[in-house]
């Protein structure tokens, strides 16, 4: 993933959505001990910051040293680069040890990581029995209304060409997304993850940030593709009712988490 969203990382922290607080507080309460949590993939530490209201320290990681720039300073939270070349002893070590961390996150970003060496990883670093491991994304799905709805299909559409394959597993919802943990219950399995709802208040130039922020935008603008042509903002316009109203939204999410295989 890495390089996929450093030229957008600015756009990037106005443009995605703030996971709800009360998943959160269910997936501390997952965790009998709350000294130490693992945010990986953090980009600007959206969800770190939030994983630091239950948990003593946060260590927030992640490939782009553009997006970490953009950390929102939080006192229990560390942010730390991890570039490709690092080896998994020192990401064992930068994370506090074997058997130490308490939860680790992913949140929209484990799809495109390198699944067996994170999930070896993860079962090295999570204390055994109680730590966890939970992923979530929301695949760039979105509803508005029935009169919007249709066109952000069409658009979506036209993104295709130029997605990383790796994002199917977020437009599926996580369902195609190997996860070989002990499934928790209420968290979904794998194959069957949890629907989640992210309800949000949300502008038309808002909307338009979210779009702008996808990996795809930035792939077809690099091959001299502009996927958000005065007509096509003209035709979400329209479909939105009014480019100052402020509207009322659901990302659609899904999570999956679970424990160390014993």
């Amino acid at each position: 993933m890495a390089g996929l969203f450093d030229k957008q990382a600015d756009v990037y922290l106005d443009g995605r959505p703030t996971y709800p607080e009360e998943w959160y507080s269910k997936l501390a309460a997952l965790t009998p001990h709350h000294t130490l949590a693992w945010d990986v993939g953090t980009g600007n530490g959206q969800a770190a910051i939030s994983v630091a209201q239950h948990y003593e320290q946060v260590i927030g990681t992640d490939v782009s040293e553009s997006q970490l720039q953009h950390g929102i300073p939080h006192p229990r939270v560390r942010y730390a680069h991890t570039p490709l070349n690092i080896t998994d002893e020192e990401v064992i070590a930068l994370v506090g040890g074997e058997d130490s961390v308490d939860l680790v996150t992913v949140a929209t970003a484990v799809h495109w990581f390198d699944l067996p060496k994170f999930y070896n990883l993860v079962s090295r670093v999570l204390k055994k029995p109680g730590g966890v491991l939970a992923v979530w994304t929301y695949g760039g799905g979105i509803e508005v209304s029935p009169t919007f709805d249709p066109v952000m299909k069409r658009f979506h559409d036209t993104t295709l060409p130029f997605c990383d394959n790796r994002a199917q597993y977020a437009f599926d919802g996580y369902k195609t997304l190997p996860f070989p943990f002990q499934s928790v219950e209420g968290f979904g399995c794998e194959g069957n993850p949890l629907p989640l709802d992210i309800p949000a208040k949300l502008s038309f130039e808002g909307f338009l940030k979210f779009l702008r922020s996808w990996s795809a935008f930035t792939t077809a603008k690099d091959q001299g593709v502009d996927l958000l042509p005065e007509k096509v903002v003209k035709e979400f316009e329209a479909a939105w009712g009014d480019s100052k109203l402020v509207r009322s939204v659901s990302y659609k999410a899904f999570m999956l988490a679970g424990k160390v295989k014993l």
